[in-house]
């Protein structure tokens, strides 16, 4: 099996001189006296702390490469000769485009969303902030739900603050709330995402009094890492201003002997961190109560790659607290900006964290108690992916959370918009092979045109390739979950998947290959 090796990757863009690796450290077999470089430890005998992250930030997301011993890839999906869930068992009307495959989140005011997805917190970083029109737009017109991450308010240039303290004015959270608001038409819902920072600023109390925004999420973590959000700033001006507005910034920004090497040229960027959040049982209740008090309809949860007792915090006191929607993110995630060691190396694995789940959620269930309904994350990308999730959570799964995945169509449409206007050299063969223009290469173009009519040419092409990816989501779901029986997202149940070792039959509870329906074939057999 392999792992993950330390030392060099090309997420930091280093690598090993030598053919021969040692696993643990990662270092050359043969490390030589005058090796001219570039793995890991070479690099950072010149940069440093710059080998924390991977490179380079704001072009860049990132997702750990460590091979775990248990993976979804384990479980396999059922496919049944015989019943219909959802759809009479009839040929000509149990076909695939026919099965639903939407879902709904909530508790009294629920959300719709026509697939079973939906982002993952877009925050603060730079590829968050540069993109953001191509992400709102292609989740608003695909039906699905959007997450505003921690600390936009924070990082606003144009920040104001009101006599108490409070925000009063941040024209980049209005500007990602309109985005998305623009094209809304009932399914999905945006979600402002709020750290220890946000609180103290009183975003809940601007997005909902000044941009009716109906639904606060209190974060607790992230699968990618076990630390605040952060990202880089190449300004000393800057670096300066976010540290008097209660930051974490490192280096010291007014430290002389660090403001010197800034100026000097070797110190080439500073870090802004959140800090990190503590969790008590009496302070979260009242939390929730005072968003909901502020006038907001649905307060989530989301929650990291944590042991099974902060999981156990986190589904219990969603419980009590009745909470509309608990996300639990698995390592090892993806990320703007992340240590990279840090994502490879810690937290509980999406498999082992969404197990864990279902175990708690049944425990809850048999003790009569309220079960919030729950979202899975941690490094899915595809149809498969989503229904082996809501599988293995069923019922409690109701959609599956994605980052880098749902991020790339909307990067990729945008950079075609570039390569159309003769950017960068034009269209690269990848895309020119479909032809020359938005209305050749985009295969779902014209369907957008036929229902927006002439404002399909607003639409930015990232959002048009949002639309496409989660369009392709949606038909292999349906052509899953026909092929399992399940015409509605509800049916979805454990019994529609197996495990491939006995290792993950013993991980997730999921019946191994050769057990799976045993008792059944040999009654049949047998009688």
């Amino acid at each position: 099996m392999n792992l993950q090796r330390p030392n060099a990757n090309e997420a930091l863009e280093t690598k090993n001189r030598s053919r021969d690796i040692a696993p643990q450290s990662g270092i050359c077999s043969r490390c030589i006296d005058g090796c001219k470089g570039n793995c890991d430890m070479f690099r950072a005998t010149f940069r440093g702390r710059e080998l924390l992250y991977p490179e380079p930030f704001g072009s860049v997301t990132a997702g750990a490469d460590k091979d775990y011993p248990i993976d979804y890839s384990h479980l396999n999906i059922m496919g049944y000769a015989m019943g219909a869930k959802g759809v009479e068992a009839d040929p000509d009307k149990a076909t695939f485009p026919s099965v639903s495959t939407e879902t709904s989140y909530g508790v009294n005011e629920k959300v719709r969303m026509k697939v079973p997805i939906f982002t993952g917190a877009l925050g603060s970083t730079d590829i968050a902030r540069k993109n953001w029109n191509h992400f709102a737009i292609g989740a608003a017109i695909s039906g699905i739900s959007l997450v505003c991450g921690e600390n936009v308010c924070g990082i606003d240039p144009e920040l104001e603050y009101n006599s108490k303290g409070l925000i009063k004015k941040s024209p980049e959270m209005d500007r990602r709330i309109k985005e998305y608001r623009r094209y809304h038409e009932g399914y999905g819902d945006i979600i402002v995402q709020m750290n220890v920072e946000d609180t103290r600023n009183g975003v809940a109390e601007y997005v909902i009094e000044n941009l009716d925004v109906e639904t606060i999420e209190l974060k607790w973590g992230q699968g990618a890492k076990c630390i605040g959000g952060e990202i880089k700033v190449n300004s000393i001006e800057r670096a300066i201003e976010l540290k008097r507005r209660g930051y974490i910034v490192t280096p010291d920004p007014e430290d002389p002997a660090f403001q010197a090497s800034f100026k000097a040229g070797p110190l080439k960027h500073f870090e802004r961190h959140s800090r990190l959040g503590f969790i008590d049982q009496e302070v979260f209740m009242s939390e929730v109560e005072r968003i909901r008090k502020l006038g907001a309809k649905r307060v989530t949860l989301k929650t990291g790659a944590y042991p099974m007792r902060e999981l156990a915090m986190a589904i219990r006191w969603s419980s009590d607290a009745g909470i509309d929607l608990l996300t639990v993110d698995g390592a090892p995630g993806g990320t703007g900006m992340s240590p990279w060691r840090m994502m490879n190396e810690w937290g509980i694995p999406s498999i082992y964290l969404h197990s864990m789940a279902y175990e708690l959620c049944e425990r809850l269930t048999k003790k009569g108690k309220f079960v919030p309904d729950m979202a899975f994350a941690g490094g899915f990308s595809s149809e498969d992916h989503v229904f082996k999730a809501l599988a293995l959570g069923s019922p409690y799964c109701k959609a599956v959370c994605m980052g880098r995945a749902l991020m790339i169509p909307g990067m990729v449409g945008k950079n075609t918009e570039k390569w159309l206007r003769g950017e960068s050299g034009g269209l690269p063969a990848t895309v020119s092979r479909f032809g020359s223009t938005k209305e050749e290469i985009f295969m779902n173009y014209e369907v957008l045109k036929e229902k927006y009519g002439a404002e399909v040419d607003d639409l930015p092409l990232g959002a048009v390739g949002i639309f496409s990816a989660t369009d392709k989501i949606k038909v292999g779901l349906q052509q899953i979950m026909a092929g399992s029986r399940n015409w509605e997202v509800k049916h979805i149940s454990r019994n529609d998947i197996f495990s491939l070792t006995e290792e993950c039959a013993k991980v997730t509870g999921i019946p191994y290959v050769m057990d799976a329906y045993r008792e059944e074939a040999l009654s049949i057999i047998d009688s």
